[in-house]
């Protein structure tokens, strides 16, 4: 699919834009800028991808920056409980997962879209009940490969555009595919799951 051209623009977060990506920050849109801001937009399933720098893609910045500030120390707050044993914890601030057994990190964490406003994600302590590794929704008519459910119809599973995107699941933990996969193979019902946090818009 050919790229959208550049708008020569200069958008409301420009500057934020400019600073994120490591470009020079002078508020004003260069053919540089905005081929950063597209290649941005294009990798996190932002569209339009014509690299002008507004809400959505400052939105999906400060998302993408405090998921890389979380490093590899994710509860460094100690939201998510260390006396379970095996736990998968959910950040909706964040839009962080991560399992953890007590203290010790397993394996993230990973970046996660979960429930758009009107379909928040519940919080709360839950348990994986049900799992199925090539679900399809018949509410939805969309697959949801390695699902693992853990309240009511909300689950953990991969899908096929980014985790990035706007504006959100239906209440789902959408996932890459790769992370699905290994949350599949490290979980098991029974196993629980702590979700806490506020999706930003919801």
């Amino acid at each position: 699919m050919a790229a959208s051209p550049c708008t020569t623009s200069t958008g409301p977060y420009q500057k934020q834009a400019e600073k994120f990506l490591g470009r020079p920050v002078d508020g004003r849109q260069s053919r540089a800028d905005c081929l950063a801001i597209q290649k941005f937009q294009i990798n996190h399933g932002i569209s339009p991808t014509i690299g002008y720098a507004g809400p959505i893609t400052s939105g999906v910045m400060k998302v993408v920056g405090v998921q890389k500030a979380a490093g590899h120390n994710p509860n460094a707050a100690k939201k998510c409980p260390t006396n379970k044993g095996r736990i998968a914890c959910i950040d909706l601030t964040r839009q962080l997962s991560w399992i953890q057994d007590g203290s010790r990190l397993v394996y993230g964490p990973v970046p996660v879209r979960s429930g758009r406003n009107g379909f928040e994600t519940r919080t709360g302590l839950k348990k994986i009940y049900w799992r199925h590794i090539d679900h399809w929704s018949t509410l939805y008519k969309v697959a949801m490969p390695y699902s693992q459910f853990f309240d009511g119809g909300q689950a953990f599973h991969s899908i096929a555009g980014s985790v990035w995107s706007a504006p959100g699941s239906h209440g789902c933990v959408n996932m890459r595919k790769a992370d699905a996969k290994k949350y599949w193979s490290l979980m098991r019902n029974g196993d629980d799951v702590y979700v806490y946090g506020r999706k930003p818009g919801t």
